[in-house]
């Protein structure tokens, strides 16, 4: 009698522990070193940016990598870029955003467009390539200097955007107020496709060169690029140390010379809501299937790269691979 019973409470044990298994099953998809799977998502979208930039068509290759590489179902969105992207994460309604290191950097300490309302629950995933400031106008337009632009409709961008910041810096160093200029607030494509029909002189684009949008524009105009002069560059990095000096390429456009002008870092960031296995896998099929990504900026894409001058915290998951790669953030 008394071995039925033990027999009776091991079989109740047993089928209990089955239960609880049974309940907890598949739960512990994240990949990496099995903690945290329980919060692997179906589902995530990656906000990017307007269709004639260079966010989107990147964001579409990484969304098919992560998706292929961690059966994450991941869609690129169309978005107004870094700002919009930054408080999209904030309230919940993307995964993954592009975004210019400045504006990462703002978005956290509460400062500039975000004044009183800082976001706190983004980590950076790495840096991605230069983000060259492009101050871009016709051979017709008689613009070849920023001075010029003075009394001109210029676009500086989506409102609230990373462009319409350094727009506003790269002006403010020469002595020239936005008031100065006839101020139009419009995204990329839209920017070169008022220069085209003569609805305005000149744009402020911020992206990876060569950008769709100019390059658009450039099969039927004879596209300038205007250059900050090296005494101005000079003192755009001192007050805004983020900056760095950059050039847009001879060729570029069918640019006859390089153009001096300056960049920021495109980079990639993520909800803190994702776990550290999720984004450890994210981040690991990324830097590992960059011959995948269709866009020329893949080139310029390297993983001991990533973690310099994020401006903002990398996410544990993040940090745990290119720890594991040897690449110490700076």
């Amino acid at each position: 009698m008394k071995k039925r019973s033990i027999f009776l409470a091991t079989a109740l044990l047993l089928a209990l522990s089955m239960v609880l298994a049974a309940c907890g099953g598949g739960k512990d998809e994240g990949g990496g070193d099995g903690e945290g799977g329980a919060d692997k998502p179906k589902f995530m979208s990656i906000v990017t940016g307007g269709t004639g930039g260079t966010y989107y068509p990147l964001g579409g290759s990484f969304a098919e990598i992560i998706s292929d590489a961690t059966g994450i179902d991941t869609n690129a969105e169309v978005s107004g870029a870094s700002a919009e992207n930054m408080n999209t994460l904030k309230d919940g309604n993307a995964e993954i955003a592009f975004s210019q290191t400045d504006i990462a950097s703002y978005a956290q300490e509460g400062k500039l467009m975000f004044e009183g309302a800082a976001v706190d629950n983004v980590s950076a995933i790495g840096t991605l390539y230069p983000e060259t400031i492009q101050i871009v106008t016709t051979a017709k337009s008689g613009i070849k200097s920023v001075e010029d632009l003075k009394g001109k409709k210029v676009s500086i961008g989506a409102p609230g955007s990373g462009t319409a910041a350094n727009a506003e810096q790269i002006l403010e160093v020469h002595g020239i107020k936005l008031d100065d200029i006839q101020k139009q607030d419009l995204s990329f494509d839209e920017s070169t496709a008022g220069i085209q029909d003569g609805n305005i002189d000149a744009a402020f684009v911020t992206a990876g060169t060569p950008t769709g949008a100019v390059e658009g524009l450039s099969a039927t105009e004879d596209v300038v690029i205007v250059p900050i002069e090296q005494d101005k560059i000079d003192a755009l990095i001192e007050k805004y140390p983020y900056y760095v000096q950059d050039e847009v390429p001879s060729g570029t456009y069918k640019l006859a010379e390089a153009v001096p002008t300056v960049a920021v870092q495109a980079m990639l960031v993520v909800s803190n809501d994702l776990s550290d296995d999720v984004v450890y896998d994210i981040t690991k099929a990324i830097f590992e299937n960059l011959d995948k990504v269709t866009h020329a900026k893949g080139k310029m894409i390297k993983a001991e790269n990533a973690v310099k001058g994020t401006g903002i915290e990398l996410h544990p998951g993040a940090k745990k691979y290119f720890d594991e790669k040897g690449f110490k953030a700076e």
